[in-house]
């Protein structure tokens, strides 16, 4: 059950566009970008290299305020980080000299210790990792590692999960693994998730929907959704052929300027 108290929190971009400084010029990031992105739906953010996807994802999560336009969560303007927006990175970026249960409690300001210690122990049953409570980091996996780092992003309850290249550290194997777990995760709890990746397989496995974006400066090129049902066949004939029109929009002219709500 979906565990978001807001009762409409889509994450809405509207009109943004994102500029920086470097070597005396200024470079324009991303573009007009117009999206909403409904509550409890998995979408999945790709492009080339540099075309400001992650940009995106660090507007939404409020650790970018210096941009153009608007990024809002259930209808309130982003300012800054904030309790209903949790992220997990490419790196998991749990504290070497504290336990697993130590890394996830670390966020969970203000509660009391018997709530702290109830939020811990269901979000290691949620990843699976109970048994791994008092172990280190150093003593884990790297897909085991990134399964802490989700249940510290989700201990406070967040309306939105954020997840930016989070599985590209890891072996093909343990990549694919990592796909399926948060799924599940997913199916469990039905937080909104945005997640921004290079793998089309990826983007289409785990997305509701697919956003295509431009090379700099970043636009939308497109929304496709993936209407297949889950769990998803790879191999499949659909699968392949949403494969295929993805590909085809890296090579065309695509729809920039147009806004979506997915």
């Amino acid at each position: 059950m979906r565990r978001g108290c807001m009762a409409n929190a889509d994450v809405t971009v509207q009109r943004l566009t994102k500029r920086y400084g470097t070597n005396g010029r200024t470079v324009t990031a991303l573009s007009g970008i117009d999206l909403t992105i409904r509550a409890g739906s998995v979408v999945s953010i790709v492009g080339s290299s540099g075309c400001g996807k992650s940009t995106l994802l660090r507007i939404v999560a409020g650790l970018d305020t210096d941009y153009e336009g608007t990024a809002a969560l259930g209808g309130a303007r982003i300012r800054g980080p904030g309790l209903d927006r949790g992220m997990v990175f490419q790196e998991h970026r749990l504290l070497p000299w504290l336990t697993v249960e130590q890394n996830i409690a670390f966020g969970l300001n203000g509660l009391g210790a018997a709530e702290t210690r109830r939020r811990v122990e269901e979000h290691l049953e949620l990843v699976g990792l109970a048994a791994f409570a008092r172990a280190y980091p150093g003593q884990l996996s790297g897909g085991m590692s990134q399964r802490v780092a989700i249940a510290r992003a989700l201990a406070n309850r967040p309306e939105v999960l954020l997840l930016d290249e989070p599985f590209g550290a890891l072996d093909a194997l343990t990549r694919i693994q990592m796909q399926q777990e948060v799924l599940r995760i997913w199916q469990a709890d039905r937080t909104t998730m945005i997640l921004v990746t290079h793998d089309i397989d990826e983007a289409i496995y785990l997305g509701d929907d697919v956003v295509v974006m431009s090379a700099r400066p970043g636009t939308v090129r497109t929304v496709i959704p993936v209407e297949l049902p889950r769990p998803r066949d790879r191999n499949s004939q659909p699968f392949a052929e949403i494969r295929k029109r993805i590909h085809a929009e890296f090579f065309g002219d695509g729809s920039a300027g147009t806004a979506y709500v997915i």
